[in-house]
């Protein structure tokens, strides 16, 4: 794999996982949902995880994202070993380190579209007057400034979408980890939302997007592919290889 062959990297990866398995209990059988996965992901990188259902992506995702932890392994974010950490600590990397985008948005709908940007905030313990110039920043930045008093239900799919990217972008996160993000959307919004993504990553945004459909993939400046819990693949596309490996 490419990143196999890289010697004296003077950078600190973003994120590595070091023969990571996930392993469940199923009555007698035994699920690796991971299987000694080994991965190295730079700051600033725009990489796509992509796998069929029951490849293993959506376990890897809640590993990646802090929400769980490996069966064995280690997984280092940003210098810290996440591997062995407990509810509490993993909440606060959630919060401090990662920005989420989910197929569904998860927006709270008894909460307006600025109380949702907000959220990670509030729980940074941010004050309210730093917290609403931050959130307002956020959503001008997607264009939806205009909505900020607007509840879920009172807009579209691709507005509810973008709400969920300025959430995510309003903490000023170390990584962004998008979960199927067009998989609610139609054609012309997810071209939106992936021109809006590879923007973000231009900007020097490092993004780990996670998707069963090869074609949003491409879309990204490298691509994992998972099969039964194993990496297949690991290239890098779109992008001059020699920065990259610089």
């Amino acid at each position: 794999m490419i990143y196999d062959q890289i010697e004296d990297n003077k950078t600190v990866p973003l994120i590595q996982l070091i023969d990571v398995f996930k392993i469940y209990q199923m009555g007698t059988t035994e699920v690796r949902a991971n299987d000694g996965i080994s991965l190295k992901i730079m700051e600033g990188e725009f990489v796509a995880i992509v796998g069929k259902s029951g490849s293993g992506k959506s376990t890897i995702m809640n590993i990646i994202g802090a929400l769980d932890v490996p069966t064995t392994g280690q997984y280092i974010l940003k210098g810290q070993d996440v591997s062995k950490m407990k509810d509490d600590a993993l909440a606060e990397v959630r919060n401090k380190t990662i920005g989420f985008i989910f197929q569904q948005y998860n927006l709270l709908m008894k909460q307006n579209l600025l109380e949702n940007v907000e959220l990670p905030l509030l729980y940074a313990g941010i004050n309210k007057k730093k917290r609403k110039q931050i959130a307002m920043e956020a959503l001008k930045k997607l264009g939806i400034e205009d909505k900020w008093r607007n509840y879920p239900n009172q807009l579209s799919g691709g507005q509810q979408q973008r709400g969920a990217v300025a959430r995510a972008l309003a903490g000023n996160p170390s990584l962004i980890l998008a979960d199927e993000p067009t998989g609610a959307l139609d054609s012309k919004t997810s071209r939106e939302l992936l021109d809006f993504l590879k923007k973000l990553n231009e900007e020097g945004n490092t993004i780990v997007l996670i998707t069963h459909d090869r074609s949003v993939a491409e879309e990204a400046n490298r691509i994992v592919t998972l099969r039964d819990g194993k990496i297949i693949s690991d290239d890098i596309i779109n992008v001059d290889k020699e920065k990259v490996l610089e």
